[in-house]
């Protein structure tokens, strides 16, 4: 059972597997479970693996494309590879040493998407999150059209096959968009997306742009204690996904991936259990009835897990904006 059964086309022709794997690792999981689970993932039939520079996996993901190919369960063009450009890189004389440093790590000659993660720069050198002594982070002024020219140069370069951004609103896509000279438009916006944040006003302003909207936290995050307050709410345990889970025999997992895929949005999966990989890829084996996608829509709360709390203060923080 593959994932690359359901698949969505990218404005540049190229195409995305419409669920991926996620590689975020939060400090308190163990260093060896990424690449015990990318391996699970890629053998369970995931074929779109989602990682980011400041995740620190990008060695995990390349070990486990290299051992799978090396045993002939896939080849390279089987796999879409995603990673991320991080704020510390936003300078357009940097953009290109990130990925350079990327490829190395995934042991990789090029990557399917590469993504701008946020729009917020940040004080380049080697801290990943440059702060002052007194613990505030250190930002950092950068045109991130400057930022997107540089990005549109590693596509033609042929170190990447697509690019996208991550964590933008609509005045930032408009901005890019709106940018004299432009050469490839953002094929995508990976953003926090779930029942409680279902980002509905922004998914209406990328269909018609032709951006594909990604979900990341798409059940609810893993809850890293750096990041995520820890009375929000478990999405998980929702009375009205739970009772609709049991209506439909699915897990409530389940059903939150597949109301994203029912909106056209390519939703990204994470979990480090084997059970669990295996059940996330069944999502496309069903369907939900609109009456049931209605009441989902009405989950929507506005909460954000990952408010992105480094960003905060610079003009260009995304989630100032109500999209």
């Amino acid at each position: 059972m593959s994932s690359k059964q359901q698949r969505v086309k990218l404005n540049d022709g190229h195409f995305i597997p419409a669920l991926g794997f996620g590689t975020y690792k939060p400090e308190e999981v163990p260093e060896n479970k990424p690449l015990e689970a990318i391996n699970l993932a890629i053998e369970a039939g995931f074929r779109h693996i989602d990682t980011a520079y400041v995740y620190q996996t990008e060695k995990d993901v390349g070990q486990a494309i290299r051992s799978k190919i090396a045993a002939g369960i896939v080849k390279r063009e089987d796999i879409f590879v995603v990673t991320k450009l991080w704020c510390t890189f936003l300078r357009p004389e940097l953009v290109r040493s990130n990925l350079e440093k990327s490829l190395k790590n995934l042991q990789l000659d090029y990557v399917d998407l590469y993504i701008i993660h946020y729009p917020v720069p940040m004080k380049p050198g080697e801290d990943l999150f440059p702060e002052d002594e007194r613990g505030k982070t250190l930002l950092d002024t950068v045109d991130i059209c400057a930022t997107w020219e540089a990005m549109e140069k590693c596509k033609d370069a042929g170190l990447v096959k697509s690019i996208g951004v991550s964590n933008f609103n609509s005045r930032q896509l408009e901005k890019i968009l709106n940018k004299p000279g432009l050469k490839y438009k953002p094929v995508c916006n990976q953003v926090e997306c779930h029942l409680y944040l279902n980002q509905s006003k922004l998914l209406n302003y990328c269909k018609p742009k032709d951006i594909v909207l990604v979900a990341y936290c798409a059940l609810g995050s893993q809850r890293p204690k750096r990041w995520v307050d820890p009375n929000s709410p478990v999405l998980l345990n929702d009375p009205v996904l739970c009772d609709m889970a049991k209506k439909h025999k699915r897990s409530p997992a389940q059903i939150a991936l597949r109301y994203h895929l029912q909106r056209g949005i390519v939703v990204l999966a994470q979990s480090y259990k084997e059970n669990e990989i295996k059940e996330n890829l069944q999502v496309l084996e069903f369907e939900l009835p609109s009456e049931d996608m209605k009441i989902l829509d009405s989950l929507n709360r506005n909460l954000r897990y990952a408010p992105a709390p480094f960003g905060e203060g610079h003009p260009e923080y995304p989630f100032s904006d109500e999209f």
